[in-house]
């Protein structure tokens, strides 16, 4: 969390000349903030979008995996249905359904990993969010605060994929 856009500036001119590169730095400010040249977050850093996605293609896979089931178990009277086709199009076809749902509804939720942050960013201060390896984070934490002493620095994990 840095006081201002200037001294974000700074930080993100420090960071890219040290190699790190611009689509591993994110910027998150309130909407009065301008972030003039500042890399803006994605709607990925900003929402629960991926976290939605996840959970609509789980819940939509074991929906349509449920719903193929049944139809194989109890055919409707006159229909013949194909097994495993029939199922693998349902679940697949439920799954993408559920994505599509739950993307549509999470975009528009903040993220949880941000909350911590919501009242600085409301007080006109400035989120700076780097993605560098666990390896390497103590490193750029003390790079930054040897800098900018003004600069708040909090560490969020994400799961490795």
């Amino acid at each position: 969390m840095l006081p201002d856009t200037e001294s974000c500036k700074k930080v993100v001119t420090e960071l890219k000349n040290a190699r790190i590169p611009e689509r591993h730095l994110h910027v998150i400010a309130s909407l009065v903030t301008p972030l003039d040249d500042l890399p803006e977050a994605t709607l990925l850093q900003k929402s629960e979008l991926a976290h939605g996605v996840e959970k609509g293609i789980a819940l939509g896979g074991a929906a349509g995996l449920l719903g193929g089931l049944l139809v194989v178990a109890f055919p409707p009277a006159g229909l013949v249905v194909g097994g495993a086709a029939l199922m693998t199009a349902v679940t697949a076809g439920s799954a993408g359904f559920g994505a599509l749902a739950m993307g549509l509804i999470s975009k528009d939720i903040h993220s949880k990993k941000l909350a911590a942050f919501e009242s600085g960013i409301e007080q006109g201060h400035v989120l700076l969010i780097v993605d560098v390896p666990k390896d390497d984070v103590e490193l750029w934490k003390g790079r930054i605060i040897e800098h900018h002493p003004e600069a708040e620095i909090d560490v969020t994990a994400t799961p490795e994929i």
